[in-house]
């Protein structure tokens, strides 16, 4: 029997009101409830995959990876889907900013990258093996 893996990435946010609207309304994704008074935490989920949002007093200390000065940027999460360009036309139809143009990998995916709004960089790809 194969044993079944999922991740949910843990981001820290400077407003997780703002993020939680902005990954159902720009994102596609659904939350249920907001975690504490005032609100501090979120889990947005879509097509199986979660992310809990924490949101942090200190903005600065939101540290997305791509702020390393890593050259050609670096993802905060890396996201597998069905069809990679389906996904990037609903996300440029509702306002997204795409930092990297929908193409095919040498790696064999076709994938794309979002900025997202507090800085995150996340890549949805399709495997075309």
């Amino acid at each position: 029997m194969t044993e079944r893996w999922s991740i949910a990435p843990y981001l820290l946010v400077a407003d997780v009101v703002a993020t939680a609207h902005y990954y159902r309304d720009v994102l596609g994704f659904s939350f249920e409830r907001f975690f504490g008074e005032p609100p501090a935490f979120c889990m947005v989920k879509r097509g199986g995959i979660m992310i809990m949002l924490s949101q942090i007093e200190d903005a600065s200390l939101v540290r997305p990876n791509n702020v390393t000065g890593r050259e050609g940027g670096a993802w905060d999460a890396y996201i597998w889907v069905g069809d990679a360009t389906a996904l990037h036309d609903e996300f440029v139809s509702k306002g997204a900013t795409i930092a990297r143009a929908l193409c095919d990998q040498e790696y064999g995916c076709r994938d794309f990258d979002v900025l997202h709004c507090n800085g995150y960089r996340l890549c949805f790809g399709q495997d075309l093996g």
